[in-house]
Protein backbone atom coordinates (compact mmCIF):
# COMPACT_ATOMS: atom_id res chain seq x y z
CA UNK A 1 0.00 0.00 0.00
CA UNK A 2 1.58 3.39 -1.13
CA UNK A 3 1.26 5.19 2.04
CA UNK A 4 1.95 8.56 -0.11
CA UNK A 5 -1.60 8.36 -2.15
CA UNK A 6 -3.22 7.42 1.39
CA UNK A 7 -3.74 11.13 3.16
CA UNK A 8 -6.80 12.27 1.30
CA UNK A 9 -8.84 9.15 2.43
CA UNK A 10 -8.50 9.89 5.45
CA UNK A 11 -11.55 11.79 7.28
CA UNK A 12 -11.23 14.00 10.18
CA UNK A 13 -13.50 11.26 11.99
CA UNK A 14 -10.50 8.49 11.38
CA UNK A 15 -8.00 11.67 12.67
CA UNK A 16 -10.00 12.20 15.65
CA UNK A 17 -9.76 8.42 16.33
CA UNK A 18 -6.30 7.82 15.83
CA UNK A 19 -7.24 5.71 12.11
CA UNK A 20 -8.41 2.90 13.55
CA UNK A 21 -9.69 1.72 9.89
CA UNK A 22 -7.13 3.14 7.66
CA UNK A 23 -3.80 3.88 7.19
CA UNK A 24 -1.68 6.48 9.00
CA UNK A 25 -0.91 9.68 6.51
CA UNK A 26 1.88 11.08 6.07
CA UNK A 27 1.28 14.19 7.78
CA UNK A 28 0.25 12.40 10.90
CA UNK A 29 3.81 10.71 11.24
CA UNK A 30 6.03 11.07 14.18
CA UNK A 31 9.25 11.10 14.57
CA UNK A 32 11.78 8.47 16.21
CA UNK A 33 12.39 11.11 19.69
CA UNK A 34 8.12 10.74 19.82
CA UNK A 35 7.67 7.20 18.73
CA UNK A 36 10.84 5.89 20.70
CA UNK A 37 9.45 6.92 24.57
CA UNK A 38 5.85 5.41 23.79
CA UNK A 39 7.06 2.18 22.73
CA UNK A 40 9.81 2.03 25.72
CA UNK A 41 7.07 2.57 28.36
CA UNK A 42 5.24 0.06 27.06
CA UNK A 43 7.36 -2.57 27.37
CA UNK A 44 8.58 -0.87 30.65
CA UNK A 45 6.14 -3.22 32.54
CA UNK A 46 6.44 -4.89 35.90
CA UNK A 47 5.18 -8.75 34.72
CA UNK A 48 8.46 -8.87 32.91
CA UNK A 49 10.15 -8.96 36.02
CA UNK A 50 8.97 -11.98 37.05
CA UNK A 51 10.44 -13.92 33.87
CA UNK A 52 13.81 -12.33 34.99
CA UNK A 53 13.23 -14.30 38.70
CA UNK A 54 12.37 -17.33 36.78
CA UNK A 55 15.59 -17.23 35.49
CA UNK A 56 17.91 -15.86 37.82
CA UNK A 57 18.20 -18.45 40.55
CA UNK A 58 18.61 -21.16 37.32
CA UNK A 59 21.83 -19.98 36.02
CA UNK A 60 25.38 -18.83 36.82
CA UNK A 61 25.24 -15.15 36.31
CA UNK A 62 27.40 -15.41 32.74
CA UNK A 63 24.92 -17.90 31.52
CA UNK A 64 21.91 -16.00 32.68
CA UNK A 65 23.54 -12.83 30.97
CA UNK A 66 23.98 -14.56 27.36
CA UNK A 67 19.99 -15.86 27.95
CA UNK A 68 18.82 -11.75 28.34
CA UNK A 69 21.16 -10.52 25.44
CA UNK A 70 19.84 -13.72 23.09
CA UNK A 71 16.29 -13.99 24.21
CA UNK A 72 15.71 -10.10 23.95
CA UNK A 73 17.50 -9.98 20.44
CA UNK A 74 15.00 -12.65 19.00
CA UNK A 75 11.93 -11.05 20.13
CA UNK A 76 13.47 -7.78 19.36
CA UNK A 77 13.99 -8.25 15.74
CA UNK A 78 10.70 -9.99 15.23
CA UNK A 79 8.98 -7.03 16.39
CA UNK A 80 11.03 -4.68 14.19
CA UNK A 81 9.99 -6.47 11.59
CA UNK A 82 6.73 -5.88 12.52
CA UNK A 83 7.68 -2.69 13.02
CA UNK A 84 9.00 -2.20 9.61
CA UNK A 85 5.80 -3.26 7.40
CA UNK A 86 3.76 -1.04 10.00
CA UNK A 87 5.88 2.35 9.04
CA UNK A 88 5.34 1.33 5.32
CA UNK A 89 1.68 0.44 5.35
CA UNK A 90 0.66 2.50 8.01
CA UNK A 91 -1.46 0.03 9.27
CA UNK A 92 -1.90 -2.23 12.64
CA UNK A 93 -1.51 -5.79 12.66
CA UNK A 94 -5.33 -6.43 12.86
CA UNK A 95 -5.78 -4.40 9.68
CA UNK A 96 -2.70 -5.90 8.03
CA UNK A 97 -4.04 -9.46 9.03
CA UNK A 98 -7.55 -8.64 6.53
CA UNK A 99 -4.57 -9.33 3.51
CA UNK A 100 -3.41 -12.58 4.98
CA UNK A 101 -6.89 -14.19 6.87
CA UNK A 102 -9.27 -12.68 4.96
CA UNK A 103 -12.18 -10.21 6.08
CA UNK A 104 -13.75 -12.80 7.87
CA UNK A 105 -10.85 -14.47 9.09
CA UNK A 106 -9.02 -11.74 10.30
CA UNK A 107 -11.61 -11.21 13.08
CA UNK A 108 -10.02 -14.19 14.70
CA UNK A 109 -7.19 -12.30 14.93
CA UNK A 110 -9.29 -8.88 16.40
CA UNK A 111 -10.32 -11.53 18.80
CA UNK A 112 -7.29 -13.22 20.20
CA UNK A 113 -5.53 -10.29 20.34
CA UNK A 114 -7.74 -8.20 22.09
CA UNK A 115 -8.85 -10.46 24.78
CA UNK A 116 -5.48 -10.94 25.21
CA UNK A 117 -5.10 -7.25 26.03
CA UNK A 118 -8.16 -6.83 28.16
CA UNK A 119 -7.11 -9.76 30.26
CA UNK A 120 -3.95 -8.41 31.03
CA UNK A 121 -5.42 -4.91 31.67
CA UNK A 122 -7.94 -7.11 34.04
CA UNK A 123 -4.80 -8.70 36.09
CA UNK A 124 -2.34 -5.74 36.04
CA UNK A 125 -4.82 -3.73 37.69
CA UNK A 126 -5.12 -6.24 40.40
CA UNK A 127 -1.90 -6.61 40.58
CA UNK A 128 -1.14 -3.13 41.75
CA UNK A 129 -3.99 -3.05 43.77
CA UNK A 130 -2.25 -5.66 45.82
CA UNK A 131 1.13 -4.54 45.66
CA UNK A 132 -0.27 -1.53 46.86
CA UNK A 133 -1.87 -3.41 49.80
CA UNK A 134 1.36 -4.75 50.66
CA UNK A 135 3.77 -2.11 50.02
CA UNK A 136 1.91 1.44 52.46
CA UNK A 137 -0.89 -1.06 54.28
CA UNK A 138 -3.71 -0.25 52.54
CA UNK A 139 -6.46 -1.90 53.89
CA UNK A 140 -7.90 -5.06 52.31
CA UNK A 141 -11.61 -3.43 52.36
CA UNK A 142 -10.03 -0.87 50.18
CA UNK A 143 -8.44 -2.92 47.27
CA UNK A 144 -11.81 -2.96 45.08
CA UNK A 145 -11.14 0.76 45.19
CA UNK A 146 -8.08 0.91 44.31
CA UNK A 147 -9.11 -1.39 41.54
CA UNK A 148 -11.99 0.94 40.12
CA UNK A 149 -9.50 3.63 40.20
CA UNK A 150 -6.63 2.66 38.55
CA UNK A 151 -9.26 1.24 36.11
CA UNK A 152 -10.34 4.23 34.70
CA UNK A 153 -7.29 6.07 35.59
CA UNK A 154 -4.91 4.63 33.42
CA UNK A 155 -7.20 4.49 30.32
CA UNK A 156 -7.46 8.66 30.25
CA UNK A 157 -4.56 8.90 28.00
CA UNK A 158 -5.17 5.70 25.64
CA UNK A 159 -8.97 7.80 25.02
CA UNK A 160 -7.19 10.72 24.29
CA UNK A 161 -5.03 8.74 21.78
CA UNK A 162 -1.18 9.19 20.56
CA UNK A 163 -0.69 12.66 21.87
CA UNK A 164 -1.43 11.86 25.48
CA UNK A 165 0.35 8.79 25.38
CA UNK A 166 3.78 10.19 24.12
CA UNK A 167 3.96 13.10 26.02
CA UNK A 168 3.16 10.70 29.24
CA UNK A 169 6.15 8.76 27.98
CA UNK A 170 8.49 11.38 27.57
CA UNK A 171 7.82 11.98 30.75
CA UNK A 172 7.54 9.06 32.72
CA UNK A 173 10.53 7.01 30.87
CA UNK A 174 13.54 8.87 31.37
CA UNK A 175 12.31 9.16 35.15
CA UNK A 176 11.62 5.01 35.74
CA UNK A 177 15.12 4.80 33.65
CA UNK A 178 16.86 6.76 36.37
CA UNK A 179 14.83 5.24 38.91
CA UNK A 180 15.97 1.86 38.04
CA UNK A 181 19.71 2.55 37.85
CA UNK A 182 19.89 3.90 41.24
CA UNK A 183 18.57 0.86 42.17
CA UNK A 184 20.65 -1.19 40.33
CA UNK A 185 23.83 0.80 41.61
CA UNK A 186 22.09 0.23 45.12
CA UNK A 187 21.96 -3.52 44.19
CA UNK A 188 25.46 -4.02 42.84
CA UNK A 189 26.91 -2.59 46.43
CA UNK A 190 24.97 -5.20 47.97
CA UNK A 191 25.75 -8.17 46.06
CA UNK A 192 29.19 -8.89 46.33
CA UNK A 193 30.72 -10.88 44.14
CA UNK A 194 28.07 -12.18 41.46
CA UNK A 195 30.53 -14.68 39.94
CA UNK A 196 30.55 -16.32 42.71
CA UNK A 197 26.76 -17.25 43.30
CA UNK A 198 26.05 -20.94 42.48
CA UNK A 199 22.52 -21.73 40.62
CA UNK A 200 19.59 -22.35 43.18
CA UNK A 201 17.17 -23.76 40.61
CA UNK A 202 16.82 -25.56 37.59
CA UNK A 203 15.70 -24.48 34.13
CA UNK A 204 16.49 -25.60 30.16
CA UNK A 205 18.43 -23.34 28.23
CA UNK A 206 15.92 -23.38 25.37
CA UNK A 207 13.30 -23.05 28.06
CA UNK A 208 14.97 -19.98 29.65
CA UNK A 209 14.99 -18.41 26.38
CA UNK A 210 11.15 -18.98 25.76
CA UNK A 211 10.44 -17.32 29.07
CA UNK A 212 12.53 -14.32 27.70
CA UNK A 213 10.87 -14.34 24.46
CA UNK A 214 7.55 -15.00 26.04
CA UNK A 215 7.40 -12.24 28.32
CA UNK A 216 6.27 -9.57 25.40
CA UNK A 217 5.98 -11.04 22.24
CA UNK A 218 1.94 -10.81 22.40
CA UNK A 219 2.61 -7.20 22.99
CA UNK A 220 5.22 -6.90 20.45
CA UNK A 221 2.79 -8.10 17.85
CA UNK A 222 0.73 -5.75 18.59
CA UNK A 223 3.64 -2.98 18.65
CA UNK A 224 2.48 -1.81 15.32
CA UNK A 225 -0.47 0.23 16.96
CA UNK A 226 2.28 2.77 17.41
CA UNK A 227 4.57 1.84 14.93
CA UNK A 228 2.68 2.48 12.05
CA UNK A 229 2.80 6.21 13.22
CA UNK A 230 6.68 6.28 12.32
CA UNK A 231 7.90 8.81 9.73
CA UNK A 232 9.70 6.42 8.05
CA UNK A 233 10.84 2.38 8.10
CA UNK A 234 14.19 3.37 9.48
CA UNK A 235 12.98 5.28 13.29
CA UNK A 236 10.41 2.20 12.89
CA UNK A 237 12.91 -0.24 13.43
CA UNK A 238 15.21 1.78 15.91
CA UNK A 239 12.03 2.80 18.17
CA UNK A 240 11.09 -0.94 18.06
CA UNK A 241 14.69 -2.22 19.20
CA UNK A 242 15.24 0.12 21.94
CA UNK A 243 11.62 -1.12 23.34
CA UNK A 244 12.22 -4.74 23.26
CA UNK A 245 15.50 -5.28 23.06
CA UNK A 246 16.99 -3.03 25.06
CA UNK A 247 14.33 -2.13 27.71
CA UNK A 248 12.89 -5.41 28.08
CA UNK A 249 16.17 -6.63 28.20
CA UNK A 250 16.74 -4.12 31.02
CA UNK A 251 13.81 -5.41 32.85
CA UNK A 252 14.36 -9.31 32.28
CA UNK A 253 17.96 -8.40 33.88
CA UNK A 254 16.29 -6.24 36.71
CA UNK A 255 13.91 -9.39 38.04
CA UNK A 256 16.90 -11.86 37.50
CA UNK A 257 19.61 -9.50 39.19
CA UNK A 258 17.04 -8.61 42.11
CA UNK A 259 15.89 -12.27 42.66
CA UNK A 260 19.80 -12.95 43.53
CA UNK A 261 20.11 -10.19 45.95
CA UNK A 262 17.32 -9.57 47.43
CA UNK A 263 15.69 -12.77 47.07
CA UNK A 264 12.08 -11.09 44.85
CA UNK A 265 12.06 -10.34 41.58
CA UNK A 266 9.93 -7.88 42.25
CA UNK A 267 12.20 -4.61 41.85
CA UNK A 268 9.70 -2.26 43.76
CA UNK A 269 9.89 -4.40 46.91
CA UNK A 270 13.39 -4.45 46.43
CA UNK A 271 13.65 -0.96 46.73
CA UNK A 272 11.61 -1.15 49.45
CA UNK A 273 14.37 -3.21 51.21
CA UNK A 274 17.06 -0.47 49.78
CA UNK A 275 15.19 2.11 51.57
CA UNK A 276 13.89 3.83 48.65
CA UNK A 277 9.97 2.89 48.99
CA UNK A 278 9.09 6.45 47.82
CA UNK A 279 11.41 5.89 44.57
CA UNK A 280 9.45 1.99 44.40
CA UNK A 281 6.17 3.56 44.47
CA UNK A 282 6.49 6.39 41.93
CA UNK A 283 8.37 3.86 39.90
CA UNK A 284 5.32 1.65 40.25
CA UNK A 285 2.57 4.18 39.32
CA UNK A 286 4.79 4.92 36.24
CA UNK A 287 5.66 1.42 35.20
CA UNK A 288 1.86 0.33 35.13
CA UNK A 289 0.73 3.51 33.77
CA UNK A 290 2.90 3.63 30.77
CA UNK A 291 2.00 -0.72 29.72
CA UNK A 292 -1.67 0.46 30.52
CA UNK A 293 -2.84 2.65 28.48
CA UNK A 294 -1.09 1.09 25.82
CA UNK A 295 -2.91 -2.49 26.92
CA UNK A 296 -6.03 -0.91 26.30
CA UNK A 297 -5.43 1.58 23.32
CA UNK A 298 -4.69 -2.24 21.81
CA UNK A 299 -7.78 -3.92 22.71
CA UNK A 300 -9.51 -0.73 20.96
CA UNK A 301 -8.12 -1.31 17.77
CA UNK A 302 -8.74 -4.63 17.92
CA UNK A 303 -12.02 -3.93 18.55
CA UNK A 304 -12.86 -1.32 15.81
CA UNK A 305 -11.70 -3.81 13.92
CA UNK A 306 -13.73 -6.80 14.86
CA UNK A 307 -16.88 -4.06 14.53
CA UNK A 308 -15.64 -2.68 11.62
CA UNK A 309 -16.52 0.82 12.87
CA UNK A 310 -14.40 4.35 13.68
CA UNK A 311 -15.75 4.29 17.82
CA UNK A 312 -12.23 3.68 19.49
CA UNK A 313 -13.16 5.76 22.17
CA UNK A 314 -16.25 3.66 23.03
CA UNK A 315 -13.92 0.41 23.04
CA UNK A 316 -11.20 1.80 25.21
CA UNK A 317 -14.65 2.91 28.39
CA UNK A 318 -16.34 -0.70 27.38
CA UNK A 319 -12.96 -2.42 27.56
CA UNK A 320 -12.13 -0.83 30.61
CA UNK A 321 -15.17 -1.58 32.21
CA UNK A 322 -15.17 -5.35 30.88
CA UNK A 323 -11.86 -5.68 32.57
CA UNK A 324 -12.75 -4.33 35.71
CA UNK A 325 -15.88 -6.78 36.22
CA UNK A 326 -13.19 -9.31 35.60
CA UNK A 327 -10.79 -7.67 38.04
CA UNK A 328 -13.74 -7.62 40.39
CA UNK A 329 -14.20 -10.95 40.03
CA UNK A 330 -11.29 -12.53 40.98
CA UNK A 331 -10.44 -13.82 37.52
CA UNK A 332 -6.63 -13.58 38.46
CA UNK A 333 -5.77 -17.31 38.92
CA UNK A 334 -7.81 -18.12 36.46
CA UNK A 335 -6.91 -15.86 33.74
CA UNK A 336 -2.56 -16.26 33.86
CA UNK A 337 -2.89 -19.47 32.44
CA UNK A 338 -5.36 -18.82 29.63
CA UNK A 339 -3.11 -15.61 28.95
CA UNK A 340 0.19 -17.35 28.49
CA UNK A 341 -1.70 -19.71 26.21
CA UNK A 342 -2.69 -17.26 23.90
CA UNK A 343 0.78 -15.89 24.43
CA UNK A 344 1.85 -19.20 22.69
CA UNK A 345 -0.62 -18.97 19.77
CA UNK A 346 -0.63 -15.23 18.78
CA UNK A 347 3.45 -15.30 17.32
CA UNK A 348 2.12 -17.07 14.40
CA UNK A 349 0.08 -14.06 13.48
CA UNK A 350 3.24 -12.55 13.15
CA UNK A 351 4.81 -14.93 11.04
CA UNK A 352 2.06 -14.69 8.76
CA UNK A 353 1.50 -11.17 7.81
CA UNK A 354 5.60 -11.08 7.59
CA UNK A 355 5.57 -13.81 4.84
CA UNK A 356 2.24 -12.10 3.29
CA UNK A 357 3.77 -8.98 3.07
CA UNK A 358 7.18 -10.08 1.57
CA UNK A 359 6.70 -12.87 -0.03
CA UNK A 360 2.82 -12.47 -1.78
CA UNK A 361 2.61 -8.83 -1.95
CA UNK A 362 6.31 -7.82 -2.49
CA UNK A 363 7.35 -5.35 0.44
CA UNK A 364 3.50 -3.20 -0.63
CA UNK A 365 0.36 -4.26 0.16
CA UNK A 366 -2.45 -3.03 -2.11
CA UNK A 367 -5.44 -0.95 -0.58
CA UNK A 368 -7.55 -2.71 2.12
CA UNK A 369 -10.76 -2.26 -0.22
CA UNK A 370 -9.19 -4.81 -2.48
CA UNK A 371 -9.89 -7.90 0.10
CA UNK A 372 -13.05 -9.03 -0.50
CA UNK A 373 -12.92 -12.71 0.51
CA UNK A 374 -14.04 -13.76 3.61
CA UNK A 375 -11.07 -16.24 4.53
CA UNK A 376 -7.81 -16.10 2.80
CA UNK A 377 -7.39 -20.07 3.55
CA UNK A 378 -3.96 -20.35 3.08
CA UNK A 379 -3.51 -18.08 6.12
CA UNK A 380 -5.56 -19.87 8.11
CA UNK A 381 -4.69 -23.26 7.27
CA UNK A 382 -1.08 -21.94 8.21
CA UNK A 383 -2.04 -20.13 11.44
CA UNK A 384 -3.89 -23.21 12.85
CA UNK A 385 -0.75 -25.67 11.90
CA UNK A 386 2.23 -22.98 13.74
CA UNK A 387 -0.16 -22.58 16.70
CA UNK A 388 -0.40 -26.52 17.14
CA UNK A 389 3.82 -26.58 16.14
CA UNK A 390 3.75 -23.82 18.84
CA UNK A 391 1.56 -25.31 21.20
CA UNK A 392 3.41 -28.65 21.54
CA UNK A 393 6.66 -27.11 21.46
CA UNK A 394 6.15 -25.50 24.53
CA UNK A 395 4.79 -29.13 26.29
CA UNK A 396 7.06 -31.34 25.25
CA UNK A 397 10.33 -28.62 25.01
CA UNK A 398 11.15 -29.10 21.62
CA UNK A 399 13.35 -25.85 21.14
CA UNK A 400 11.97 -22.33 21.89
CA UNK A 401 8.10 -22.50 20.98
CA UNK A 402 7.60 -18.81 20.16
CA UNK A 403 10.25 -18.82 17.19
CA UNK A 404 9.07 -22.47 15.84
CA UNK A 405 5.13 -20.48 15.80
CA UNK A 406 6.51 -17.72 13.75
CA UNK A 407 8.85 -19.92 11.43
CA UNK A 408 6.64 -22.76 11.03
CA UNK A 409 3.77 -20.01 10.36
CA UNK A 410 6.03 -18.09 7.38
CA UNK A 411 6.98 -21.47 5.82
CA UNK A 412 3.54 -22.87 5.89
CA UNK A 413 2.22 -19.79 4.57
CA UNK A 414 4.76 -19.04 1.75
CA UNK A 415 4.16 -22.99 0.61
CA UNK A 416 -0.05 -22.60 1.01
CA UNK A 417 -0.07 -19.29 -0.93
CA UNK A 418 1.46 -20.72 -4.08
CA UNK A 419 -0.31 -24.08 -4.09
CA UNK A 420 -3.64 -22.74 -3.30
CA UNK A 421 -5.85 -20.85 -5.66
CA UNK A 422 -6.32 -16.83 -5.31
CA UNK A 423 -9.48 -16.21 -3.74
Amino acid sequence: MSISTEPTTATRSQADQDYPLTPVPLESRKPIWSLAPLLMGFALTSTTLFAGGAIGPAFRFPEMLLIVLLGNLALGAYCATLGYIASRSGLPTVLMARFSFGNIGSRWVDFILGFTQIGWYAVTNAFIADALSELVGLPASWKWLAVVFFTYAFCVTAYIGYTAMDWLSRLAVPAMLILIAISLSIGLRDAGDLMALEPTQQMGFGAALAVVIGTFISGGTQSTNWSRFADSGRNAVWSTLFAFFLINGLLVFAGAFSTLVYGTENIVQAMAQQGILLGGLILLILNVWTTQDNTIYAFSMAGTNFFRTTKRHAFVIGGATFALVLALMGIYNLMIPYLLFLGTVIPPVGGIIMADFWLRHRGEFPPLESVRSAFNWAGVIAYVGAALIAYFSNQFSWGVAPINGVISAAILYAILSRVMPRQ
